[in-house]
């Protein structure tokens, strides 16, 4: 399921008050960013009172940190499907899982920013850690699968190669792939510049041939 945004203007109608005010705060995200509206705004954007959403969340932050664990499961099965196990080998998979990375950023600006960019302390809510760690072991498994091809002598800690990419994956995201007003322009693709920063990367590890 998509969680793009849904437009304005819809409110209180169907009778789930969490689902609405989670579609509310996707619409606020998408035009004044995760830190630029307030509780009460997202209740009436909602069509709803302003103590209304206190029936489901504490606060802002608790409705912001649910609308980043949608992100994150969101995220983690486009991850994994892209991954598909590592087939047919572990160098096309993880460049399939780069793309993916780049195009969750392009086509759900706005969970994007919950998840990245809210403020939201991940290690306060378990349910979104935990969620948010499905997504990172994707990339530490596929990072695990990539360094077994290098020979055994010349292997790299998996950890540190899941982190060094994850950092230039999710740089290039912010930068150029996400499809806010955010994004900033380049003179190739976001994933031309991902493919040829991890060739780069795996080049000065020794492997190139990976």
């Amino acid at each position: 399921m998509s969680w793009k945004r849904r437009g304005r203007g819809r409110g209180y109608h169907h009778g789930n008050l969490k689902e609405a005010l989670i579609v509310a705060a996707l619409d606020l995200i998408g035009e004044k960013g995760p830190t630029g509206f307030t509780f009460a705004e997202a209740a009436r954007s909602a069509g709803v009172s302003p103590a209304a959403p206190y029936r489901h969340f504490r606060d802002r932050d608790e409705l912001l940190a649910d609308v980043a664990k949608r992100g994150f499961e969101t995220f983690a099965d486009a991850l994994t499907s892209a991954w598909d196990e590592g087939r047919p080998d572990p160098a096309r998979a993880f460049e399939r899982l780069g793309h993916a990375y780049l195009a969750f950023a392009r086509e759900e600006p706005a969970l994007y920013s919950a998840m990245f960019e809210s403020g939201v302390a991940i290690s306060d809510h378990p349910e979104l850690r935990e969620v948010a760690d499905r997504a990172y072991g994707v990339l530490r498994s596929a990072s695990e699968a990539l360094v077994a091809t290098a020979p055994a002598k010349s292997r790299p800690p998996a950890a540190m190669v899941s982190f060094h990419v994850w950092a230039m994956a999710h740089g290039i995201a912010s930068l150029f792939a996400r499809g806010d007003d955010g994004r900033r322009m380049l003179p190739m693709s976001p994933e031309e510049l991902l493919e040829a920063g991890m060739l780069v990367y795996l080049r000065g590890l020794g492997m190139e041939d990976a």
